[in-house]
């Protein structure tokens, strides 16, 4: 598919000389600046990454829990969420730390594996429904909305026996389970998010082998994976339209990440935006495009270079008229989890494991040394390449409303996280950049209220706006000194670049 003029302009904007809007214009904007009326700011968890109580009162295997039980050495420092955070247990902590940012909503996730045992809905676990209950009834006591996400990567493990994302019955299975949390939590969750990240469950565990379950099929199980997870995301939107929200009355979409990928140079622009439809456009132009669908350049690569590879037919399954009719519109808002910027050029030298997805590309990505670095290998702090994916969006997919669903700063630890409050500052201004050339943001979610636990990385990244002590009995959670900055910015509802959070503030209670 051949990029729009106008992303055209986006993604050359750092190669000519229009520098109201490319990377080092974004620098020169003056504070504060006020977020829109009715903005939403939040902060984000998941379910594996924080509750613990891996198996407490009925709650049975997650695909995290069986393969890092299994393959403890797959994890840096060989640590898991057994106990994690413990929100299990200190939720009323985490409402807490909430209130004391004055976040307008909660993103967190729940556990398949804890509330239906059997991973089917002929047993209810009345414990874990008690415990998402009173999470829920707590943050409504103080006026905090939750943004539940009905899938986090914890599959039941005795769903992955079965075939997992692969197993085109998953469409079902999934339906069935969304319908008991509907049915149990929909009268107070008016925002709802079906998958988090589906790239990463398709590419990351069923394609590359990276994290649970870590299916190696690159190529091939991860494009079924992707069939399944849209159709299973269709099929769930729909039920919450046509059953629950007549009464329920929320919204209910998906969470898609991307980075942002920089063209090379001038020759590189169609490769760059080619991979951009590739991570973002396999999962976002099914959804919020007119026609629906793939993109036709994941169509046609995947197609032609499948019939080299001597395969009978694509690698990418095809999407009947009615499945692309089911999944075309299936989302009130877009979800989007963003963190970092690549540079791309096009795969000339590098030959890639054949068939994969990143033969398929025909791209090569790399990050410069001297862009800024984070305690993740993955992340480097480019705020230039938010306004430009956010601006990409919106030219894309006709500018529909954007949630940033996740967004944040890797460090090794400490309360002086002067980094992070760097990274906060720079991106939420090029956010505002964007909105104020027309991008429909209307909520920002930093990731993450605490310190959680990283996947494969363990407990070595920090994303926490708290910081977790995982030697306390209690998981003692301290603000850095990001929530305070945060906390500012809720409060003011305005960006001012020249605050400086207190310090003095920034005091251990173990009480809590």
């Amino acid at each position: 598919m051949a990029p729009s003029i106008y992303n055209i302009f986006i993604l050359t904007c750092s190669l000519i000389v229009l520098m109201s809007k490319c990377p080092e214009a974004l620098e020169d904007r003056q504070a504060p600046r006020k977020f829109p009326e009715g903005f939403l700011f939040g902060a984000a968890t998941s379910s594996y990454q924080v509750e613990g109580g891996w198996n407490a009162n009925g709650k049975v295997e997650s695909v995290w829990d069986y393969y890092i039980h299994k393959n403890p050495e797959t994890i840096k420092d060989f640590s898991n969420g057994d106990v994690a955070a413990d929100s299990y247990n200190q939720y009323k902590r985490d409402v807490e730390m909430i209130r004391e940012l004055g976040l307008d909503f909660y993103r967190f996730s729940i556990s398949w594996p804890r509330l239906l045992p059997t991973s089917f809905p002929d047993k209810i676990n009345e414990a874990g429904v008690q415990y998402y209950n009173n999470l829920i009834d707590e943050l409504l006591k103080y006026n905090i909305q939750p943004m539940v996400t009905l899938f986090h990567w914890d599959l039941p493990q005795k769903l992955q026996e079965m075939g997992g994302w692969v197993n085109p019955h998953i469409v079902d299975w999934f339906t069935d389970y969304v319908r008991v949390v509907f049915d149990n939590f929909g009268d107070r969750v008016k925002y709802w998010i079906t998958i988090n990240e589906p790239m990463s469950i398709c590419h990351y565990a069923y394609g590359e082998a990276l994290v649970a379950p870590a299916v190696h099929s690159p190529g091939i199980a991860e494009y079924i994976c992707s069939k399944n997870l849209l159709l299973a995301h269709a099929k769930a939107f729909h039920l919450y339209d046509k059953v629950y929200r007549p009464t329920q009355n929320g919204n209910i979409s998906i969470t898609i990440h991307s980075f942002w990928d920089e063209p090379e140079t001038v020759d590189d622009i169609q490769i760059a935006n080619d991979s951009i439809q590739f991570v973002l456009g396999h999962y976002a132009h099914p959804i919020f495009t007119k026609t629906g669908g793939f993109p036709k350049v994941m169509i046609d690569r995947i197609a032609a270079k499948s019939h080299e590879q001597g395969f009978p037919r694509s690698r990418l399954p095809e999407l009947s008229s009615e499945e692309i009719e089911m999944i075309r519109g299936s989302s009130d808002f877009f979800g989007l989890n963003h963190y970092t910027s690549r540079i791309v050029r096009k795969n000339q030298e590098t030959i890639y494991h054949v068939p994969s997805y990143f033969d398929d590309t025909g791209a090569f990505d790399y990050q410069p040394d001297d862009w800024i670095a984070e305690a993740s290998d993955m992340f480097k702090v480019t705020p230039w390449g938010f306004y430009k994916i956010l601006m990409w969006i919106k030219a894309e997919y006709d500018n529909p409303p954007i949630i940033v669903t996740e967004n944040g700063f890797s460090s090794r630890g400490g309360l002086q996280d002067d980094d992070r409050v760097d990274f906060f500052k720079s991106y939420l201004n090029a956010m505002l950049d964007a909105i104020s050339d027309g991008a429909n943001v209307v909520g920002y979610t930093a990731w993450s209220l605490m310190d959680n636990f990283e996947w494969i990385n363990g407990y070595t990244e920090r994303f926490g706006l708290y910081e977790v002590n995982y030697e306390s009995s209690v998981r003692t959670r301290t603000p850095r000194k990001s929530a305070f900055l945060y906390k500012n910015i809720v409060r003011s509802r305005a960006l001012n670049l020249e605050y400086e959070p207190d310090t003095s503030l920034m005091t251990i209670d173990e009480g809590h």
